[in-house]
């Protein structure tokens, strides 16, 4: 579907191909092969909040494609990021770790070798594996060729360190060190490939897992298509409750947000599509995610930045689809990012390595009862003057941060879906904040995290910033000049 094709269907609700590609699989599942363990293929997005699609009530946002994933699926509609910025969330997700026990809390830091990874675990229990995309977890420059034995297990390899230039963004292609680029938007372009690679797995025997890592919707949004960017007019754009500024520069850079978050939907019933056709849609579980989100002006907070405890920064769409006619439904337990690969390993029947720390969520998807847990998530040493150093859980129904040097927080996200009234100090809420402060001692003392300082944890982890920075990115590195490489000295204990 090209996009001028893709417009019309927005605007007409006619694409029959793309809708019928996100049918529930029924029937057509019980054909899996027998004993097959299920490939899987894992969407992940950078910077799309999860209020900001249209089964989330976005009144602005065109996500068809992701609006009937999440009615065939699973909707974990109280995920968080668990360090919401890009390398902190990447380790995370690939290790099933706390950032506050790898020391991976800042961007630009090279994930250690011997922390034990998605691919690495899946390579051993016979699946092939493929990443294409952003990665961002090398930390040797952010247009450095990343070598075989710096890629954590992955084999299939068309990826950048890190590139948000999208119409013009670069890649690596296996072993070659020749810098390759996409071919237009890269979104579309890499989309194309991760179909190819799924026609060459049609007929194989082998399981797969393949990440698709997209660059979108991180800034700069101007570069997305112009051809959706006409389907959001600036007049049009209805603002959230809390948003305050410069309305005028929140509603051009929400118009190239919600155009890059609506082409990736397009990106998404492409995929789908192709598993569809080629069959692997019977014996493959689905999933579309985001490392993060962005505040776009609520709270006074300017577009672009994430790393705060708010939710339009912490809280990510999650959407799950397993092949076979398991009923869809929207999950209320909440999920943080070290639970993802555990639930991962237990929906495809591979043993959960000890070194994991997030929890097995799959009986959920199974059918299993709602839990009564809290989803922690963190910033350690934030590199943004808008966040402090804090933790926080979210739970079904609430939202508690607590935060280095400033007041604690204590939202009721289902009243006040945009935390503009803070319960933490009200005392007809003192119960609550009594419950879900012993929540959030009990997960980080299940981690073993004491909530260290800033200085105190850049000092632990041997990193040689002062609270505020990160590692620099090294997007400009003069050639031939030695890269320094920052890697947190204490890997495991």
């Amino acid at each position: 579907m090209n996009s001028k094709n893709y417009r019309s269907f927005i605007l007409v609700g006619a694409c029959v191909t793309a809708m019928s590609a996100l049918q529930p699989l029924t029937s057509a599942a019980q054909n899996a092969p027998a004993g097959k363990q299920p490939n899987i293929v894992f969407v992940l997005t950078d910077q799309w909040r999860a209020k900001a699609t249209g089964y989330a009530g976005d009144p602005n946002i065109k996500t068809p494609n992701l609006d009937r994933l999440s009615k065939n699926g699973f909707n974990f509609k109280n995920t968080v990021s668990v360090c919401p910025v890009c390398t902190p969330y990447r380790a995370s997700l690939l290790t099933g770790r706390f950032p506050s026990s790898t020391g991976m809390f800042l961007n630009d830091l090279h994930l250690p070798d011997e922390e034990l990874c998605m691919a690495e675990i899946f390579k051993t229990a016979g699946y092939a594996t493929a990443y294409i995309g952003k990665w961002h977890l090398d930390g040797q420059g952010r247009s450095s060729f990343i070598p075989r034995e710096r890629r954590q297990g992955w084999e299939y390899w068309k990826v950048a360190e890190c590139d948000h230039n999208y119409q013009n963004s670069h890649y690596y292609e296996g072993d070659s060190e020749v810098k390759k680029f996409w071919d237009g938007y890269d979104a579309y372009a890499q989309t194309r490939d991760a179909q190819t690679y799924l026609k060459s797995r049609a007929s194989a025997d082998k399981p797969f897992v393949l990440m698709v890592a997209y660059g979108t919707p991180h800034f700069p949004h101007d570069s997305a298509p112009e051809d959706i960017k006409k389907l959001y007019p600036l007049d049009a754009l209805r603002l959230e409750p809390n948003v305050k500024g410069d309305e005028k520069k929140i509603r051009i850079e929400l118009q190239g947000y919600y155009a890059h978050c609506t082409a990736l939907d397009r990106c998404v019933g492409d995929l789908l599509m192709t598993l569809d056709e080629t069959g692997l849609a019977t014996n493959t579980i689905f999933v579309f995610t985001s490392d993060h989100g962005e505040m776009m002006g609520s709270h006074g907070i300017k577009p672009s930045t994430k790393q705060v405890a708010w939710d339009e920064s912490s809280h990510v769409p999650f959407l799950l689809r397993m092949p076979g006619s398991l009923p869809a439904r929207t999950v209320a337990t909440p999920l943080t990012t070290p639970d993802i690969l555990p639930t991962l390993l237990g929906l495809t029947g591979v043993t959960k390595p000890a070194t994991i720390e997030g929890e097995d969520l799959s009986s959920l998807i199974k059918g299993g009862a709602e839990r009564d847990r809290a989803a922690l998530y963190m910033q350690v040493s934030p590199f943004t003057s808008a966040a402090v150093a804090y933790r926080a859980i979210r739970t079904a129904s609430h939202t508690l941060i607590r935060q280095k040097e400033r007041d604690t927080l204590l939202f009721d996200d289902d009243k006040d879906p945009c935390q503009m009234d803070n319960l933490a100090e009200k005392p007809e809420c003192a119960a609550l904040r009594v419950k879900l402060e012993a929540q959030l001692d009990a997960e980080l003392k299940r981690i073993g995290d004491d909530f260290p300082t800033a200085s105190e944890a850049l000092r632990h982890w041997g990193l040689p910033f002062k609270p505020g920075q990160s590692a620099p990115c090294s997007a400009q590195v003069t050639t031939g000049k030695e890269r320094k490489v920052y890697t947190p000295k204490r890997v495991r204990e």
